[in-house]
């Protein structure tokens, strides 16, 4: 049983709002299984107020995308003294960058899709047809465009056809600023998750993902019967070995905590390549999280009372 007060961070104003909410939803209603007492708080002008008058044994962070994931949040939460459950904001800040996440993973040593970050401004100084030409020649079709920071495969597309590139350039530039191009990695697309309960990072079973589409998008993400998940993944065991090594590499590479999710592809070649790492993974009914944890023989409330108590200790440790 878990003897703590927790409050639980969901919403806020990003275009995952309403992913957050779920994900706060289950996790909430998963503590008070494991006797918490748990209070659900949107991140609002009331926030700071709440933290202060209410003084919870600990935060849990199910905020998507963002300030969430940015490090705005755990930041602020470090200003106050809360302790709370996940990556701390410095961290959050060089995961959530995609283009220098990439950067730090492959000084790493690890494999990751090649790929170039363009800002908006690029494309309007220097002309879009010619840079998107200049995409083609250097990194060939077909194409992976994406934001470079937010989740949920928001703005995500791939492009089969150059006369596609000018939409999807379009739609991720919707999402953010910048547009991060990778280069297509066809393969096995997998979810790992990593979590540190005090003993050091563990790989959970590698979740499989196989969307209906052939794209594993926001619509294939959230909506049940979509997209068909095998945990553990159908990889023979030494490759499943590889991908459980890489993730662990990936959440020390960046310095995460706690917890984390590695989005990667085992290509044709067999190689592990590492697309990008959630520090905040989703808590929904279809996340992969949670389904990685249920194969794990583990229980979702648990393990996040075990994690709540590991962020409480650390905060006793600072102030000894």
């Amino acid at each position: 049983m878990i003897d703590r007060t927790v409050a639980v961070l969901a919403g806020g104003l990003s275009h995952e709002r309403d992913v957050s909410l779920r994900s706060g939803r289950r996790i909430a209603a998963e503590l008070r299984d494991a006797g918490a007492t748990v209070d659900e708080w949107d991140t609002d002008a009331a926030l700071l107020g709440r933290l202060r008058d209410t003084r919870p044994d600990a935060v849990v962070v199910a905020l998507h995308g963002g300030e969430g994931e940015n490090g705005a949040v755990q930041s602020v939460l470090e200003l106050l003294g809360v302790p709370f459950v996940g990556t701390d904001g410095r961290a959050c800040r060089r995961a959530h960058d995609k283009p220098s996440a990439k950067a730090e993973l492959t000084r790493a040593g690890l494999d990751t899709p090649e790929w170039v970050a363009l800002p908006h401004a690029t494309f309007r100084e220097l002309g879009a047809g010619a840079v998107l030409d200049a995409l083609v020649a250097r990194l060939g079709l077909p194409l992976m465009l994406k934001p470079d920071q937010g989740g949920s495969a928001l703005g995500a597309q791939v492009v089969r056809d150059a006369t596609q590139l000018p939409s999807a350039m379009v739609g991720a530039l919707a999402y953010s600023e910048t547009v991060l191009v990778e280069r297509f990695v066809d393969g096995v697309e997998l979810a790992v998750s990593v979590v540190d309960t005090g003993d050091g990072p563990v790989a959970l079973p590698a979740v499989e993902v196989d969307p209906e589409s052939g794209v594993y998008d926001y619509t294939a993400r959230y909506t049940a019967g979509l997209t068909r998940f095998h945990c553990p993944a159908r990889l023979d065991e030494a490759v499943a070995a590889r991908v459980a090594e890489t993730a662990v590499a990936a959440h020390r590479a960046l310095g995460l905590r706690d917890l984390s999710r590695t989005d990667a592809i085992v290509d044709r070649d067999g190689r592990v390549q590492v697309l990008e790492v959630n520090v905040s993974p989703g808590l929904t009914e279809t996340s992969l999280l949670p389904t990685a944890i249920g194969a794990a023989g583990l229980d979702l409330g648990e393990v996040f009372g075990l994690l709540v108590e590991r962020a409480v200790r650390r905060a006793s440790d600072r102030s000894d």
